[in-house]
């Protein structure tokens, strides 16, 4: 695999990068300040200034499992390419190499190295590769406290019981209105907002409900109170990264008008 392009941030960078077939994958090398690891606790999920820490705090690399991805959801550039395919484990494994190799900064040193299966593709289509990337990586870092952080649509009929100790699980939900999010989530085969509310791990951590806000009426705090237990699931409001798709499916900017670091 070979790096094509990246764009740098206040805190990280994204890359592009080419696999050896010649298909297209996405990795990010991103660092945020200690303290929002317990932004839950605040509920806060912004920046206090503009102090953004560095990699010995929380180095977050973020992988894709798939070069592209079938679900196609309505503001996810990944929707463009024309093709897809899963990724090997291995080539998941190289996306965490390649980064951990371009800084200095050692894991063993940071306060939290964290693994976000979050970029390119639905790691529920891939599962095999993926928890043998994570039993490898877990494996050449045995001695440091990796967290892999695991993003799903919620595929019908999904396996969640490996979901434990240091893999915690992010569903994205965007709509409380069922028939709302197929269509901002047009994947053939997606659990109902009832469904993903019985979902339980035994992760470290609480299952994030991640909530990409297109209209005040995908929120509905009556629905997430019905469905979703508070001992088991925390809600992320998040900004729409607006780009090519978008804004032909004429999302807009969102009701979430806070904006990610540039």
């Amino acid at each position: 695999m070979k790096i094509i392009t990246s764009k740098a941030f206040k805190n990280g960078n994204v890359h592009a990068i080419r696999l050896d077939d010649g298909m297209m994958i996405e990795t990010t090398d991103t660092f945020l300040p200690y303290y929002t690891k317990h932004c839950i606790n605040d509920h806060s999920n912004e920046l206090k200034d503009d102090d953004f820490g560095d990699r010995s705090e929380r180095w977050m690399i973020g992988v894709s499992t798939m070069s592209g991805c079938p679900c196609r959801c309505k503001f996810c550039a990944t929707g463009s390419m024309p093709k897809w395919r899963n990724l090997t484990a291995d080539e998941i494994v190289g996306q965490v190499l390649m980064m951990t190799r371009m800084n200095s900064q050692k894991i063993y040193e940071t306060q939290e190295f964290k693994i976000n299966y979050t970029r390119m593709g639905e790691p529920f289509l891939n599962l095999d590769n993926v928890k043998e990337a994570i039993r490898k990586l877990d494996k050449i870092w045995s001695s440091a406290r990796i967290h892999h952080y695991i993003s799903t649509i919620g595929i019908k009929d999904s396996d969640f019981s490996w979901i434990k100790d240091n893999i915690t699980l992010q569903v994205s939900l965007h709509s409380c209105i069922d028939g709302r999010r197929d269509e901002l989530i047009p994947f053939p085969r997606t659990m109902t907002v009832k469904e993903l509310g019985e979902i339980r791990t035994e992760s470290d951590l609480k299952t994030t409900l991640n909530m990409t806000l297109v209209e005040e009426n995908d929120f509905d705090i009556d629905v997430l109170k019905k469905y979703f237990n508070n001992d088991s699931f925390f809600v992320k409001l998040s900004p729409i990264n607006k780009n090519k798709i978008s804004e032909q499916n004429n999302l807009g900017d969102g009701i979430i008008k806070a904006i990610n670091i540039q």
